[in-house]
Protein backbone atom coordinates (compact mmCIF):
# COMPACT_ATOMS: atom_id res chain seq x y z
CA UNK A 1 0.00 0.00 0.00
CA UNK A 2 1.00 3.38 -0.53
CA UNK A 3 0.38 5.92 2.19
CA UNK A 4 0.81 9.85 2.49
CA UNK A 5 2.14 11.46 6.05
CA UNK A 6 1.62 15.30 6.77
CA UNK A 7 4.56 15.93 8.57
CA UNK A 8 6.43 12.87 9.21
CA UNK A 9 9.70 14.15 10.38
CA UNK A 10 8.61 14.35 14.23
CA UNK A 11 7.33 12.12 17.03
CA UNK A 12 3.80 10.87 15.90
CA UNK A 13 4.29 10.99 12.19
CA UNK A 14 7.85 9.91 12.60
CA UNK A 15 6.33 6.59 14.24
CA UNK A 16 4.06 6.31 11.89
CA UNK A 17 6.36 6.06 8.81
CA UNK A 18 8.39 3.63 10.79
CA UNK A 19 5.51 1.74 11.31
CA UNK A 20 4.30 1.55 8.00
CA UNK A 21 7.57 1.34 6.28
CA UNK A 22 8.23 -1.88 8.84
CA UNK A 23 5.31 -3.59 7.07
CA UNK A 24 6.41 -2.67 3.35
CA UNK A 25 4.18 0.09 2.86
CA UNK A 26 5.68 3.19 0.19
CA UNK A 27 5.76 6.13 2.43
CA UNK A 28 5.75 9.44 1.44
CA UNK A 29 5.73 12.52 3.41
CA UNK A 30 5.22 16.00 3.40
CA UNK A 31 6.89 18.40 5.20
CA UNK A 32 8.67 22.28 5.02
CA UNK A 33 12.21 20.91 5.62
CA UNK A 34 12.84 22.16 9.01
CA UNK A 35 13.98 18.76 10.13
CA UNK A 36 15.25 15.86 8.35
CA UNK A 37 12.89 12.91 6.51
CA UNK A 38 13.23 9.35 7.94
CA UNK A 39 15.12 7.23 5.50
CA UNK A 40 13.35 5.11 3.48
CA UNK A 41 10.66 7.71 1.94
CA UNK A 42 9.83 9.72 -0.61
CA UNK A 43 9.67 13.17 0.21
CA UNK A 44 7.65 16.34 -1.18
CA UNK A 45 8.47 19.63 0.06
CA UNK A 46 5.40 21.62 0.64
CA UNK A 47 4.19 24.14 3.99
CA UNK A 48 0.40 23.60 4.01
CA UNK A 49 -0.50 26.91 5.41
CA UNK A 50 0.51 28.85 2.61
CA UNK A 51 -1.24 29.63 -0.61
CA UNK A 52 -0.17 26.32 -3.48
CA UNK A 53 1.50 24.65 -0.33
CA UNK A 54 0.54 21.06 -1.44
CA UNK A 55 1.11 21.57 -5.09
CA UNK A 56 3.71 19.25 -5.33
CA UNK A 57 1.51 16.62 -4.38
CA UNK A 58 -0.68 17.03 -7.82
CA UNK A 59 -0.91 14.01 -9.72
CA UNK A 60 0.28 12.15 -6.35
CA UNK A 61 -1.97 8.62 -5.61
CA UNK A 62 -1.96 7.23 -2.05
CA UNK A 63 -4.30 4.37 -0.58
CA UNK A 64 -4.30 5.76 2.38
CA UNK A 65 -3.31 9.65 4.33
CA UNK A 66 -2.23 9.96 7.73
CA UNK A 67 -2.36 13.81 8.92
CA UNK A 68 -1.19 14.79 12.59
CA UNK A 69 -1.91 19.06 12.31
CA UNK A 70 -2.28 20.64 15.47
CA UNK A 71 -3.00 23.80 14.50
CA UNK A 72 -5.78 26.26 12.59
CA UNK A 73 -8.52 23.49 11.48
CA UNK A 74 -8.48 25.43 8.16
CA UNK A 75 -5.15 23.89 7.38
CA UNK A 76 -6.86 20.27 8.12
CA UNK A 77 -10.03 21.29 5.92
CA UNK A 78 -7.70 22.28 2.82
CA UNK A 79 -5.62 19.37 3.20
CA UNK A 80 -8.26 17.13 3.00
CA UNK A 81 -9.98 18.70 0.10
CA UNK A 82 -6.85 18.44 -2.03
CA UNK A 83 -6.62 14.73 -0.84
CA UNK A 84 -8.77 11.08 -2.32
CA UNK A 85 -7.76 8.09 -0.10
CA UNK A 86 -8.63 6.66 3.46
CA UNK A 87 -8.29 9.85 5.63
CA UNK A 88 -6.63 9.05 9.27
CA UNK A 89 -6.70 12.39 11.02
CA UNK A 90 -4.51 12.04 14.57
CA UNK A 91 -6.56 13.91 17.10
CA UNK A 92 -6.79 13.95 21.15
CA UNK A 93 -9.08 12.98 23.87
CA UNK A 94 -8.81 16.55 24.49
CA UNK A 95 -11.90 17.35 22.16
CA UNK A 96 -14.49 15.78 25.17
CA UNK A 97 -15.91 18.67 26.79
CA UNK A 98 -14.70 19.12 30.40
CA UNK A 99 -14.99 17.62 32.51
CA UNK A 100 -15.48 14.30 31.28
CA UNK A 101 -16.94 11.46 33.00
CA UNK A 102 -15.00 8.19 34.44
CA UNK A 103 -14.95 6.07 31.73
CA UNK A 104 -16.28 8.35 29.08
CA UNK A 105 -16.30 6.61 25.37
CA UNK A 106 -16.34 7.83 22.22
CA UNK A 107 -19.87 9.24 22.36
CA UNK A 108 -19.04 11.91 25.07
CA UNK A 109 -20.26 15.64 24.74
CA UNK A 110 -17.11 17.44 23.01
CA UNK A 111 -16.15 20.59 22.54
CA UNK A 112 -17.57 23.21 19.98
CA UNK A 113 -15.28 23.87 16.80
CA UNK A 114 -15.55 24.52 13.58
CA UNK A 115 -13.57 23.33 10.36
CA UNK A 116 -13.07 26.84 9.51
CA UNK A 117 -11.36 28.16 12.24
CA UNK A 118 -7.98 29.84 12.21
CA UNK A 119 -4.98 29.59 14.29
CA UNK A 120 -6.09 31.78 17.37
CA UNK A 121 -8.02 28.25 18.78
CA UNK A 122 -7.24 26.76 22.09
CA UNK A 123 -5.82 22.92 21.49
CA UNK A 124 -9.21 21.27 22.31
CA UNK A 125 -10.98 23.52 19.70
CA UNK A 126 -8.57 23.39 17.43
CA UNK A 127 -8.49 19.47 17.31
CA UNK A 128 -11.68 19.04 17.34
CA UNK A 129 -12.24 21.49 14.12
CA UNK A 130 -9.69 19.64 12.66
CA UNK A 131 -12.02 16.78 12.87
CA UNK A 132 -15.04 18.26 11.91
CA UNK A 133 -12.34 19.29 8.64
CA UNK A 134 -11.94 15.80 7.79
CA UNK A 135 -16.03 15.21 8.29
CA UNK A 136 -16.82 17.71 6.25
CA UNK A 137 -14.90 16.46 3.16
CA UNK A 138 -14.86 12.63 3.81
CA UNK A 139 -18.04 12.30 5.86
CA UNK A 140 -18.30 9.05 7.79
CA UNK A 141 -15.32 7.79 5.94
CA UNK A 142 -12.71 9.49 8.28
CA UNK A 143 -10.67 7.57 10.82
CA UNK A 144 -10.22 10.22 13.72
CA UNK A 145 -7.63 8.91 16.14
CA UNK A 146 -8.67 10.78 19.84
CA UNK A 147 -5.01 9.75 21.48
CA UNK A 148 -4.19 10.92 24.99
CA UNK A 149 -1.20 11.17 26.55
CA UNK A 150 1.28 9.93 24.25
CA UNK A 151 4.93 8.55 25.68
CA UNK A 152 8.11 7.31 24.02
CA UNK A 153 11.00 7.90 21.70
CA UNK A 154 10.92 10.73 19.78
CA UNK A 155 8.94 12.71 22.54
CA UNK A 156 9.32 16.76 21.47
CA UNK A 157 6.85 17.52 24.09
CA UNK A 158 9.85 16.69 27.02
CA UNK A 159 7.56 14.52 29.67
CA UNK A 160 8.93 11.28 29.87
CA UNK A 161 12.63 12.89 28.95
CA UNK A 162 12.07 15.26 31.76
CA UNK A 163 11.86 12.19 34.37
CA UNK A 164 14.22 10.32 33.21
CA UNK A 165 17.08 13.08 32.90
CA UNK A 166 15.93 14.34 36.24
CA UNK A 167 16.30 10.69 38.02
CA UNK A 168 19.53 10.03 36.12
CA UNK A 169 21.04 13.15 37.87
CA UNK A 170 20.63 10.95 41.07
CA UNK A 171 20.00 12.21 44.99
CA UNK A 172 16.59 12.53 46.46
CA UNK A 173 13.61 12.78 43.72
CA UNK A 174 10.27 13.99 44.56
CA UNK A 175 8.17 11.74 43.56
CA UNK A 176 4.61 12.35 43.65
CA UNK A 177 1.96 10.13 44.92
CA UNK A 178 0.08 8.46 45.48
CA UNK A 179 2.01 5.93 44.15
CA UNK A 180 -0.10 3.36 42.79
CA UNK A 181 -2.32 5.96 40.84
CA UNK A 182 -2.90 4.81 37.74
CA UNK A 183 -1.47 6.20 34.83
CA UNK A 184 -3.58 5.81 31.35
CA UNK A 185 -1.30 6.84 28.33
CA UNK A 186 -0.24 5.28 24.76
CA UNK A 187 3.43 4.32 23.23
CA UNK A 188 3.93 6.80 20.12
CA UNK A 189 4.72 3.24 18.52
CA UNK A 190 1.70 1.44 19.48
CA UNK A 191 -0.16 4.37 18.31
CA UNK A 192 1.44 4.50 14.84
CA UNK A 193 0.70 0.71 14.72
CA UNK A 194 -2.72 0.70 15.22
CA UNK A 195 -3.49 4.04 12.96
CA UNK A 196 -1.38 2.49 9.99
CA UNK A 197 -3.55 -0.93 10.33
CA UNK A 198 -6.61 0.76 10.85
CA UNK A 199 -6.01 3.13 7.81
CA UNK A 200 -5.43 -0.53 5.78
CA UNK A 201 -8.66 -1.75 7.37
CA UNK A 202 -10.94 1.33 5.98
CA UNK A 203 -11.86 1.76 10.00
CA UNK A 204 -13.70 4.92 10.44
CA UNK A 205 -15.10 7.06 13.20
CA UNK A 206 -13.63 8.44 16.82
CA UNK A 207 -11.54 5.87 18.42
CA UNK A 208 -10.19 6.58 22.07
CA UNK A 209 -6.57 5.23 21.26
CA UNK A 210 -4.64 4.92 24.40
CA UNK A 211 -3.98 1.92 26.98
CA UNK A 212 -6.60 0.52 29.41
CA UNK A 213 -7.04 2.58 32.33
CA UNK A 214 -3.93 1.59 35.01
CA UNK A 215 -1.73 0.47 32.37
CA UNK A 216 0.95 1.40 34.63
CA UNK A 217 1.23 3.37 37.90
CA UNK A 218 2.74 5.86 38.81
CA UNK A 219 5.76 3.99 41.24
CA UNK A 220 6.17 1.72 38.20
CA UNK A 221 6.73 4.58 35.58
CA UNK A 222 9.27 6.30 38.06
CA UNK A 223 10.94 3.22 39.22
CA UNK A 224 11.59 2.36 35.71
CA UNK A 225 13.29 5.36 35.04
CA UNK A 226 15.88 4.83 38.04
CA UNK A 227 16.43 1.02 36.64
CA UNK A 228 17.39 2.31 33.25
CA UNK A 229 19.20 5.21 34.25
CA UNK A 230 20.78 3.19 36.69
CA UNK A 231 21.27 6.36 39.08
CA UNK A 232 21.39 6.29 42.99
CA UNK A 233 18.15 8.04 42.87
CA UNK A 234 16.20 7.93 45.91
CA UNK A 235 12.25 8.37 45.43
CA UNK A 236 10.58 10.35 48.33
CA UNK A 237 6.84 9.93 48.03
CA UNK A 238 5.01 13.14 48.83
CA UNK A 239 1.54 13.46 49.47
CA UNK A 240 -0.61 15.59 46.94
CA UNK A 241 -1.76 18.09 49.07
CA UNK A 242 1.42 18.83 50.15
CA UNK A 243 2.42 19.21 46.36
CA UNK A 244 -0.21 21.42 45.43
CA UNK A 245 -0.52 23.71 48.98
CA UNK A 246 3.61 24.73 47.76
CA UNK A 247 2.05 25.93 44.40
CA UNK A 248 3.42 23.48 42.06
CA UNK A 249 1.55 22.51 38.74
CA UNK A 250 0.43 18.98 37.71
CA UNK A 251 1.15 18.07 34.51
CA UNK A 252 3.54 20.88 33.51
CA UNK A 253 5.77 21.08 36.39
CA UNK A 254 5.90 17.60 37.45
CA UNK A 255 5.30 15.91 34.26
CA UNK A 256 2.07 13.22 33.56
CA UNK A 257 1.42 13.20 37.12
CA UNK A 258 -2.12 14.18 38.23
CA UNK A 259 -3.58 14.42 41.97
CA UNK A 260 -6.51 12.44 42.55
CA UNK A 261 -9.79 14.51 41.30
CA UNK A 262 -11.64 15.43 38.45
CA UNK A 263 -8.81 16.07 36.19
CA UNK A 264 -7.49 12.75 36.89
CA UNK A 265 -11.10 11.24 36.07
CA UNK A 266 -11.41 12.99 33.06
CA UNK A 267 -7.74 12.55 31.83
CA UNK A 268 -6.93 8.89 33.44
CA UNK A 269 -10.59 6.55 33.23
CA UNK A 270 -11.16 6.46 29.84
CA UNK A 271 -13.43 3.52 27.92
CA UNK A 272 -10.93 2.25 25.22
CA UNK A 273 -12.85 -1.18 24.40
CA UNK A 274 -13.58 0.00 21.43
CA UNK A 275 -9.91 0.75 19.96
CA UNK A 276 -8.33 -2.83 22.01
CA UNK A 277 -11.48 -4.14 19.77
CA UNK A 278 -9.82 -3.52 16.96
CA UNK A 279 -6.64 -4.42 17.62
CA UNK A 280 -4.42 -1.85 20.11
CA UNK A 281 -1.87 -3.63 21.78
CA UNK A 282 0.34 -1.95 24.65
CA UNK A 283 3.55 -3.16 25.29
CA UNK A 284 4.79 -2.81 28.74
CA UNK A 285 5.95 0.73 30.92
CA UNK A 286 9.61 -0.55 31.67
CA UNK A 287 9.83 -1.13 27.22
CA UNK A 288 8.60 2.40 26.93
CA UNK A 289 10.35 3.69 29.78
CA UNK A 290 14.05 1.49 28.71
CA UNK A 291 13.45 2.49 24.61
CA UNK A 292 13.53 6.32 25.44
CA UNK A 293 16.63 6.33 27.28
CA UNK A 294 18.58 4.87 24.68
CA UNK A 295 17.20 7.01 22.41
CA UNK A 296 17.69 10.14 24.40
CA UNK A 297 21.20 8.81 25.02
CA UNK A 298 22.09 8.45 21.02
CA UNK A 299 20.93 12.36 21.59
CA UNK A 300 23.36 12.99 23.81
CA UNK A 301 20.68 13.56 26.39
CA UNK A 302 18.97 16.86 25.14
CA UNK A 303 15.48 15.83 23.57
CA UNK A 304 13.88 17.87 20.91
CA UNK A 305 11.59 21.05 22.45
CA UNK A 306 8.72 21.46 20.06
CA UNK A 307 8.41 25.48 19.77
CA UNK A 308 4.49 25.56 20.77
CA UNK A 309 4.82 23.84 23.71
CA UNK A 310 6.46 25.26 26.96
CA UNK A 311 9.10 23.57 28.38
CA UNK A 312 8.31 21.35 31.41
CA UNK A 313 9.52 20.25 35.22
CA UNK A 314 9.96 21.40 38.32
CA UNK A 315 12.63 23.66 39.28
CA UNK A 316 15.77 22.40 41.25
CA UNK A 317 14.91 24.65 43.99
CA UNK A 318 11.59 23.90 44.36
CA UNK A 319 12.17 20.85 44.71
CA UNK A 320 14.84 21.01 47.26
CA UNK A 321 12.35 23.00 49.14
CA UNK A 322 9.65 20.64 49.13
CA UNK A 323 11.75 17.60 49.87
CA UNK A 324 13.49 19.80 53.23
CA UNK A 325 9.93 20.55 54.68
Amino acid sequence: MKLLVLGGTQYVGRAVVASALAVGWRVTVLHRGRHAAPPGVSVVFGDRTVADGLSGLAGGDWDAVVDTWSGAPVVVRDGARALAGRYAYVSSRSVYAYPAAVGAAEDAPVVDGRADDGPVVDYPRAKRGGELAVREVFGDRALLVRAGLILGPWENVGRLPWWLTRIARGGRVLAPGPPESGLQYVDVRDLADWTVAAARDGLSGPYNVVGPAGHATMRELLEACARVTGSDARLRWTDPARILAAGVEPWTQLPIWLPPGELYDSTYTADVSRAVAAGLRCRPVAETVADTWRWLRSLGGSAPQRPDRPAVGLAPEVERALLAS
